[in-house]
């Protein structure tokens, strides 16, 4: 079980650093980082809650959340049963694509 959580921790962390260098479309006043949402890694990863600072990325990237997910790198992260756990718990809306 453990293997299997830091196996998915290493895909996303690989997925995140694979998009730094892909150029997502910026929101005016927004910088579009996926990068910004690895403090949701381990609530998106298992069944922990998301932490308050979580929330906060999570709040801030809200903008550009369908871009991540028209990314096929991000898609499977972005959209899984367990973010939209964590956009619920964070009370943030899924976005309308």
């Amino acid at each position: 079980m453990v293997k299997m959580m830091c196996v998915s921790i290493l895909a996303l962390v690989a997925a995140i650093l694979l998009v730094t260098v892909v150029e997502i479309p910026v929101v005016e006043g927004v910088t579009c980082s996926p990068m910004a949402l690895a403090p949701c890694a381990a609530a998106m990863t298992s069944s922990s809650p998301p932490s308050a600072t979580c929330c906060t990325r999570l709040r801030e990237q809200q903008p550009c959340l369908c871009g991540y997910m028209r990314n096929p790198s991000l898609r499977q992260y972005v959209s899984s049963p367990n973010a939209k756990k964590v956009s619920n718990s964070c009370r943030i809306p899924s976005p309308n694509c």
